[in-house]
């Protein structure tokens, strides 16, 4: 299984899954078609779970994880 990354999103800065297979890949938050291969990688997993469990703990570390 290829690796999964969390990239920054080019225009809003939010951060995004992505496998190592993926070009381009449509933000959540602000809805641009970004190109992967020119986003910024934040960090690599080997699986989804474990990409998963690190995007939580980027949102809390910037507060994302806050209620309103």
């Amino acid at each position: 299984m290829p690796p999964t990354f969390i990239m920054k999103c080019t225009k809003c800065g939010g951060y995004i899954l992505s496998n190592k297979t993926q070009k381009t890949k449509i933000c959540p938050y602000c809805g641009k078609n970004i190109n992967l291969q020119r986003a910024q990688r934040i960090a690599a997993a080997e699986s989804a779970p474990e990409a998963s469990a690190l995007l939580r703990k980027l949102k809390s570390e910037r507060g994302f994880d806050r209620p309103p």
